[in-house]
């Protein structure tokens, strides 16, 4: 071959290789620096944003990070509760490595050579800021943080208990003990259930709007710093009681709200389906109270206006960095602990659902030097994916042990091949796992154990409300095969008996 040829094909060649994940379309200041992380968390969020579907929402500020990063279509949490989901995402473990499936036990106190998100940003030399909710309430990893750490108030180690069955009249305790009420009204009792409005001072002086004050001061100290910082920004809303500014609420007419095409007054468990497919008591609002379709729509309309006050701060932290031109240099994660059920099959609440809306959550990821932003996945991943996805992007060395993968592939290129799929565990009455779904792009697959064995399978492109139980219709055999053995494989060992 001629010199001249030789060349010519070696820069055909040179041409056609993608880029590495560190290169950026042109240019700029930020190739040199390591990069920040602002780590922006919220509670009980499920995927109603509009960028997620959501007609009615009015999320501006969320829906337009979304459309400039990766937005993951179908994301999920490992455990439909605060505690034990924040736990798995922050060392990187699921729940039935670690066992850790209540919201008071702290894994350090069994685990204490595993380093949590920020406890090792924080050894690898970044400054470590958090503001708001990041671990749950009262089990703060402390020593992680340079500042904004709480102390940990429960220190109690996992519990190592081996599974055990769990007797019938136990499983109907908390039914039997009072008959749901038949009026409209919240039990003044249950601090939780209720919603408000609220202006003035009172608004200004909300919790989240604390929390995002904070995160901002910290985002204006960062230009003095000489090392890359990581904040964590948790936000707790729309955790209940559903209280946000009154602007919010206006943005929204009761009249427009519908109802879930499966809503029920009372908590209650579909025909087809295992009993123990629904928690027959809620935990947070219409606590053993039936709800109404006009107070149904009532606290729907609050839990949007929620929605919207998380948007309208995050949003003010997104403009700070760009003020402080930190966008190039800032890797910026938004993510839920768990999603939420509002009414479908009479559930108000997350714990226990491993319906799709209690498992599903809102999760975006912006790496300023991705080929792939400004575009959704459709593909599964899971929230313990975070931790070794920052690790990769920050360009620091791979910890051992941890349970989920780098989602860089699909940062390069939403559209990859990705076979991987999603579990979610429930552990009902501390005796072993009494749930687990597996959930594919195409189907879910949920096992029950102990008391309400069984399971069920549903077409979640054909019929993403979950109605029909494919799980015995022969034309699934093979379906339903290789997903209980995912199930049966994920939990083995782990789950409740029977008695």
């Amino acid at each position: 071959m001629r010199p001249i040829a030789f060349i010519s094909f070696f820069i055909f060649i040179f041409l056609q290789i993608p880029p590495v994940f560190g290169q950026q379309k042109k240019a700029s200041k930020s190739q040199s620096k390591p990069m920040n992380v602002l780590f922006i968390a919220t509670d009980d969020m499920r995927a109603d944003l509009q960028v997620y579907g959501h007609e009615l929402a009015k999320t501006p500020n969320l829906d337009k990070f979304a459309k400039e990063g990766v937005m993951f279509e179908r994301a999920y949490c490992q455990y439909p509760l605060c505690g034990p989901s924040r736990a798995s995402l922050l060392t990187g473990r699921r729940p039935t490595t670690s066992g850790l499936y209540g919201n008071r036990e702290w894994y350090g106190a069994s685990f204490p050579e595993w380093k949590s998100i920020p406890m090792y940003f924080k050894e690898q030399g970044y400054i470590t800021w958090r503001t708001g909710k990041i671990f749950h309430g009262g089990i703060d990893d402390t020593d992680a943080w340079m500042e904004g750490g709480e102390k940990r108030d429960h220190n109690a180690p996992i519990n190592t208990d081996a599974p055990s069955a769990v007797p019938v009249t136990q499983y109907y305790a908390n039914i039997w003990k009072s008959a749901p009420k038949i009026t409209e009204g919240a039990d003044p009792e249950v601090r939780s259930d209720r919603w408000e409005a609220v202006e003035g001072e009172v608004a200004y002086n909300l919790g989240d709007t604390k929390v995002g004050d904070k995160a901002i001061e910290y985002i204006r100290r960062s230009k003095t710093e000489k090392k890359p910082f990581f904040l964590a920004v948790g936000f707790s809303k729309p955790h209940t009681p559903f209280v946000a500014p009154k602007e919010f609420f206006d943005l929204y007419n009761k009249e427009d709200i519908k109802l879930p095409v499966n809503f029920s007054s009372l908590p209650v468990v579909p025909i087809g389906f295992p009993q123990g497919a629904t928690r027959l008591r809620n935990a947070d609002f219409f606590v053993n109270r039936t709800a109404s379709a006009d107070e149904a729509k009532d606290y729907i309309k609050a839990y949007l206006a929620c929605i919207s006050y998380v948007d309208w701060n995050v949003g003010r932290v997104l403009d700070e960095l760009d003020k402080q031109g930190l966008r190039e240099n800032t890797i910026i994660v938004f993510w839920s602990d768990h999603g939420y059920q509002l009414g479908e099959r009479g559930k108000w609440s997350k714990a226990g659902s491993l319906w799709e809306q209690g498992t599903r959550v809102p999760f975006i990821i912006l790496d300023p030097r991705a080929q792939g932003n400004g575009t959704s996945s459709s593909r599964t991943v899971e929230l313990i994916d975070i931790y070794p996805t920052l690790v990769e992007a920050c360009g620091l060395p791979m910890p051992t042990g941890l349970d989920g993968v780098s989602l860089i592939p699909l940062l390069q290129n939403p559209k990859a091949p990705w076979d991987r799929p999603a579990y979610t565990v429930w552990n009902e009455h501390n005796k072993g796992v009494t749930g687990v779904v597996v959930r594919t792009e195409r189907w879910r697959y949920a096992e029950f154990f102990g008391n309400g064995a069984g399971a069920f399978l549903t077409d979640a492109v054909n019929d993403p409300h979950e109605l029909i139980n494919l799980v015995e219709n022969p034309q699934y055999k093979e379906v339903v095969d290789q997903l209980s053995k995912l199930a049966r494989d994920h939990v083995k060992g782990k789950t409740e008996l029977t008695n």
